[in-house]
This record gives C-alpha cells, sequence and structure tokens, in this order.
C-alpha cells in the first residue's frame, strides 16, 4: 500500500471503532487540545472556596509557597541597588529622569523615573508602571500617555523595561520581543521569565523606597496585556503594594489551554495547584482592580475576567474588605486607552492618597515624548556586554553545571544515578499510570507492514508503524528491535528512509512511533516564531507536564506495546533520535533500562546557550531541568553502561559542533562510562554516517 494511503488508515484508526463514537472523538490535530484541556479540568475539579478566614490565610501561605518554588525561588540576599541616574528632561509641572539600577549582580534594569514639582516639599504617592507587549516598552506613546497621566495627578512613576524588552533585548534597537525561544533559554535554569519580572519588579519597590520623594507605605502597580501579567503576580505577591490594578490580562488559566501567551506569562505547572482567582486573591483588599476590555481575546474576555473577579471579590468579603476590589468594564479592544487611563487614576487616588470614591478622574493634557529621548541608552550606546536574557542565562547554567563533575568513585556515582533518575522523573511531570491497552489493528503492504494503535494514555491516540516481523500465527521471533523517532517528518517518510532501509536490510525489526502533538497530530497555527510547537509546548507547561516527558512516556508506553505484541522486546532494543527526537531518545533510555542502545543524530548537544534556541522545540526545554539533573551529556550518562552512540550534534543557537569540540562536550559522559569498565558502549561521532547495516559508525 501506498504511503499516502497509510495516513488515511491511521486517521481513521485515531478515531474509534464504531461510528456513532467516531462523530464524537476530537480530530487528529485537535486531540491534544482536547487532552490537555480535559487534563486541566481534571487537576482543577475539587476547585471550593475557603470555608473561612483561617482556612483562606493556610491557603494563601501554600499558594505563595508554591509560586516561589515556580519560579525558582528569589535571591536569599539582595544585591546592591547602585542607582544611576543618566539624564533628565524638565517638563512643565515634572521631571523625568533616566535610570538604571542592578535587580541581580550584573544584570541591569533601564526606567523613567517621572517626578511631580510637588514632590520638592513633601512625599507622594508612587505607582509602578510594567509595559506589556507594546514595541517600545517604556517608550512606548501607549504607555508613556498612562505615566504623564499618573505625574500629572500628584504621583511619583516608575516605568521600567522588563528583562529582554524595550532597552534589554539581544539587539540595541528596540522593538525585541522577549517571547518564544528567547525567553525559552530560562526554563532549563529554572527561572522562567515570569519570576524573573516578579522579582525585578520587587526591586523595583525597592529602588521606589530609596527616594526621598516618595511614600514608601503608598505604593501601586499597574500595566496592560503582558503588564497586567506583571502586575498580577507581583501585585499578589509583594504586600508592600496597596493598590493592584491589572488591565486587559486577568481571564483564567483554563482560558489559556487553547491560546497562545507570551512566554512571561506562563508560571509552569501553575494549573496544578491554583487557578486564578485565587492569585490575584492574594491581593483582595488591597486595591485591587481589574479592568477588562469587551473586545479583548477569550483569555482576557469580560466573561472569563468575571469568573475570577468572582472568586476575588469572595475573598474581600470573607477578608471584610468588600470595598477593596473591583472589577471596570471598558467598551473597547485590547488597549491601555483614556477610559482604562482615568479608571485607573481614580481607583489610584483613593487607595494611595485616601482621597475620592475611586470613581473615574479625567485624563490630564498629555504630550507624549520622541521614543528616542527617554532611552537610558541611545542608538547603540549601551554597553556591548550587557546581560541580556540568553547571557543572563547562559551564565547561570555554567555556574549550576560546575558543581556537577562526576563523582570519584562507581560507588557514588550509582548512588547520584538514582537520585538524578528520580529527579529527571520529576522535572518531566512523574510517571503516568500504565492503564490502557492497545490493539493490532490491521496488517498492510503484504504482510511487510503492521499499523499499530496505541492509546498512549486516556485521550491520547497514537500508530506505529513495523515492519520486519515475520508475520506468523505463533509469537514472533525478533532478536533486534530499532525504534525510530523524527518529530519533524511523518511516519512514512521515516519508514521509507535510508536509514529504516539499512535496518531492515540487516535483520533489523524496525518500529516508527507518531508522538502526540506532531506530524499528523500536530495542532494548527502551534508555530510562532522560532517555535514550531509553541502552543502546545506552553498548554503542557501550565499543566507540569513538559512536552519531553510526554513524548518520552509515549515511547516507553509503545514498548510495552510492542512487549506485548512480540510477546517480549528481544535483546537488544535500539532508540533513535533523529535531530530534535535526540532528547526524548536519551531521556526515554535513562528511565527505560529496557532500551539498551540509546542513539542521537545531529541533535542538541547541551541546553547552555548565550544566544536564542534556533531549530529547537520549545517542548524540549524543561523547566529546572539543568539545575536538578544536569545537562545532555549528564541524561546520556544515567544510561551507562548500557550503548550509547552520538552522532554528530548541534549547539542551542543551531550550529552545528565539528570535531572535537563535540567530544569535549560529551566528557562528562565518557568519565561515567569509565567507571563503568564501559567505554566502548560510548561513542561520539562528530561527522558519523550510517554504517551500512544501518548502525552508527
Amino acid at each position: 500500500m501506498r504511503w499516502q494511503s497509510w495516513l488515511v488508515v491511521i486517521g481513521l484508526m485515531l478515531g474509534v471503532g464504531v461510528a456513532s463514537q467516531a462523530q464524537e472523538a476530537p480530530k487528529p490535530e485537535q486531540q491534544f487540545l482536547a487532552f490537555i484541556k480535559s487534563q486541566g479540568a481534571a487537576l482543577r475539579a475539587n476547585d471550593n472556596p475557603p470555608a473561612d478566614a483561617a482556612d483562606w490565610q493556610q491557603r494563601r501561605n501554600k499558594l505563595r509557597e508554591n509560586l516561589l518554588k515556580a519560579w525558582g525561588g528569589f535571591p536569599e540576599t539582595p544585591c546592591e541597588l547602585a542607582p544611576r541616574k543618566l539624564g533628565e528632561i524638565q517638563r512643565d509641572g515634572y521631571r523625568v529622569e533616566k535610570l538604571v539600577f542592578q535587580t541581580r549582580t550584573g544584570v541591569w534594569m533601564t526606567a523613567n523615573a517621572y517626578v511631580p514639582d510637588k514632590a520638592k516639599t513633601e512625599k507622594v504617592p508612587a505607582i509602578l508602571h510594567v509595559h506589556g507587549h507594546w514595541a517600545g516598552a517604556k517608550q512606548d506613546r501607549v504607555v508613556q500617555s498612562r505615566c504623564i497621566g499618573s505625574v500629572k495627578h500628584g504621583f511619583f512613576v516608575l516605568v521600567v523595561d522588563a528583562m529582554g524588552a524595550g532597552e534589554r533585548g539581544i539587539n540595541k534597537k528596540l522593538g525585541e520581543y522577549h517571547g518564544e525561544m528567547t525567553g525559552a533559554t530560562l526554563f532549563p535554569i529554572g527561572l522562567p521569565l515570569s519570576g524573573m519580572q516578579v522579582y525585578e519588579n520587587m526591586r523595583a519597590v525597592d529602588y521606589l523606597q530609596t527616594r526621598p520623594e516618595v511614600d514608601g507605605k503608598h505604593i501601586g502597580i499597574t500595566g496592560a496585556s503582558g503588564g497586567g501579567n506583571q502586575t498580577m503576580y507581583a501585585g499578589a505577591f509583594d504586600e508592600r503594594f496597596g493598590c493592584v490594578v491589572p488591565t486587559c490580562s486577568v481571564g483564567t488559566y483554563d482560558s489559556y489551554l487553547g491560546a497562545a501567551c507570551c512566554m512571561c506569562e506562563v508560571v509552569p505547572g501553575a494549573v496544578r495547584f491554583t487557578e486564578e482567582g485565587d492569585v490575584l486573591g492574594l491581593a483582595a483588599g488591597r486595591g485591587a482592580m481589574i479592568t477588562s476590555a469587551t473586545r479583548d481575546a477569550f483569555q482576557f474576555s469580560v466573561g472569563e475576567a468575571k469568573k475570577t473577579f468572582a472568586r476575588v471579590e469572595s475573598l474581600a468579603k470573607l477578608l471584610g474588605k468588600p470595598d477593596g476590589v473591583k472589577h471596570t468594564i471598558i467598551e473597547s479592544g485590547h488597549d491601555y486607552n483614556q477610559a482604562m487611563r482615568e479608571a485607573m487614576y481614580g481607583w489610584m487616588t483613593r487607595h494611595l492618597k485616601g482621597t475620592g470614591d475611586g470613581s473615574p478622574l479625567p485624563d490630564p493634557e498629555i504630550k507624549t515624548e520622541e521614543p528616542e529621548s527617554l532611552r537610558c541608552f541611545p542608538g547603540d550606546s549601551r554597553p556591548d556586554d550587557y546581560l541580556t536574557i540568553p547571557r543572563f542565562a547562559g551564565a547561570e547554567a555554567r555556574r549550576l553545571l560546575e558543581n556537577r563533575k562526576a563523582p570519584d568513585s562507581l560507588d557514588a556515582w550509582k548512588t547520584e544515578k538514582t537520585a538524578r533518575i528520580k529527579a529527571l522523573d520529576t522535572v518531566l511531570g512523574g510517571a503516568t499510570p500504565r492503564a490502557v491497552k492497545a490493539t493490532d489493528v490491521l496488517e498492510l503492504a503484504e504482510g511487510e507492514t503492521v499499523i499499530l494503535s496505541v492509546e498512549s494514555e486516556p485521550g491520547i491516540k497514537l500508530s506505529v508503524l513495523l515492519r520486519g516481523v515475520p508475520q506468523t500465527s505463533q509469537p514472533p521471533k525478533v532478536n533486534r528491535l530499532a525504534v525510530l523517532l523524527d518529530l519533524e517528518q511523518s511516519v512514512d517518510k521515516t519508514l521509507g528512509g535510508e536509514q529504516a532501509i539499512k535496518l531492515l536490510a540487516d535483520g533489523w525489526a524496525v518500529a516508527v512511533l507518531e508522538l502526540r502533538a506532531t506530524g499528523r497530530l500536530a495542532l494548527p497555527s502551534d508555530k510562532i516564531g522560532n517555535a514550531p510547537d509553541h502552543n502546545s509546548a506552553e498548554w503542557s507547561l501550565w499543566i507540569g507536564r513538559p512536552l519531553l516527558g510526554q513524548w518520552t512516556w509515549d515511547v516507553r508506553r509503545v514498548l510495552d506495546v510492542l512487549a506485548g505484541r512480540l510477546s517480549k522486546l528481544p535483546s537488544e532494543v535500539m532508540l533513535v533520535g533523529n535531530g530534535t527526537a535526540g532528547p526524548v531518545a536519551l531521556c526515554a533510555a535513562a528511565l527505560d533500562e529496557r532500551i539498551t542502545h540509546a542513539v542521537t543524530i545531529n541533535s542538541l548537544a547541551s541546553y547552555v546557550t548565550n544566544e536564542p534556541y534556533r531549530n529547537q522545540r520549545l517542548g524540549l526545554m524543561v523547566p529546572s531541568i539543568l539545575r536538578d539533573v544536569g545537562d545532555i551529556p549528564h541524561i546520556a550518562a544515567l544510561i551507562a553502561p548500557r550503548r550509547v552512540t552520538i552522532v554528530g550534534g548541534v549547539t542551542g543557537g543551531g550550529q552545528t559542533i565539528h570535531g572535537d569540540d563535540l567530544v569535549k562536550q560529551f566528557r562528562v559522559t565518557q568519565d561515567v562510562f569509565s567507571k563503568h569498565s564501559a567505554t566502548g558502549n560510548f561513542r561520539v561521532r562528530p561527522d558519523g554516517v550510517l554504517s551500512d547495516d544501518g548502525e552508527p559508525k
């Protein structure tokens, strides 16, 4: 049968056997989203409101603990702020200062302070403005407008560039986006961008409290879109904020599972322990006002925001502060426009100045500046060694790996290996119960190829193409089995490729499996920027199950199925990961000793990078994997003394690693194999090719 015909058959297999049930099953390309939604619903199925204030106090403490853990923790000792003023613009009634201050050692935040003239004679309350996804960041005219309006209403204003945006991009020009594979460089070190932003905004409060003009007990925060998310998280977590106004950003986590959001909005595993209502509920009674637009995206829609506000409102009543929360709805699209600004001025005035009833206050006359005039580092004047997101991630990764040297003895390594395998299983999302059977559904092409339908877990139906297995009435005898993985091409092309043909010619049975959310099962419009699997990977992070972990599970589940199909697995089971599938092969082999030989071909050789990931998948970026387990070579070492072959390799930035550089990259792996007296079982072939029998030379 032709390969194209197989696709039709496989498509039918991914439904269910009877017509009435097939109508209810999601289409193959929608299967993964349906699975994610069901997982999210199950995780939050028992979300009940707290019984009383004491119950909420216990919950809030646990929620803060879980949030801090998801963000990778904050430094125990803050670094020196070391603020510097780099320039000033004088305007009628206020001045604008150009500032930098240090949030972490070597990490500098660019900012503008709008200082009202009245602050020369009295302390005034302050508002921290965070910008969101406006191209100009703190310099953008939309952001400037609310800063100017706030200072003219008598507030000291600090507006900051978020990490990776504005003047803090990889390059020196404005307009850079800090999401997708740029923000992804922070996941392996365990410091997601959402947490980095919360901590930096807390340091901005530290800075505000050093200013003699500021009444440090009366500070608010506001922002829209991604800045609204920053507002919610920082405002909820830092109780020094007496007024919290997220705009065009509040919805529900449930609505995020199906939408495209920025990496800066992702709190890994949050759906496992909370919903958005409880997060913002941490600010209940502290002047929390949600502003929603009637024509916003679904995840920020009025309807979804109402669900979160209902929880926040109930918590405010529970705390005896029903007047401390509000939901403002503006007829508008996604924005921070005049009506939204006016609502914010009134609410801030009530909660930070103690005057008025919180009703909107009129917008003063606003004349914005040329964006370039507000920059701390105009043009190309920013220092060349400025610490960007990838540079920070690379430096932190190298620091973490300094303590990841192989133990001195085999016994010490075995002890450490046990701990690392447990850690690997944990960061990948934990084991899934093996509770579903798989069925042989069809034999094709004159008995040469069998298609197996595999339900990896409820809601995830995959197909496996199997060739080279004798078709007999008795359980077939197979001496060698090669399982081929490729995330970038279809199963039929992989089975018809040179690699599979050579293996079959040498007597190997070959199984090719599709993995969830890839190939025919990939979601439409999954790609954003340089991340081909942006949305599916993002949703997986929300539920605490990185795609790498789910793919690893699929491989192990298929081995269960093949063991049943063949009566038992053969003594030689080789798992080959091509390109981006290389880390899947290594993780599966590290966790499953039935795999006797793991092979990666032109795959990622290290998570450590000083530049955004290129030609990789977002689904491979696992929160905390570098911190808790180690780098790619450390994962490969967990397979020892079983065989591992590394055929070629690439950097995080997508460049080929040549010659001895690749050998050096895997030195720690070689060291572990040496301790096992199994040096021959580990091979690195920098420019390797497949031999005539399909195995790497």
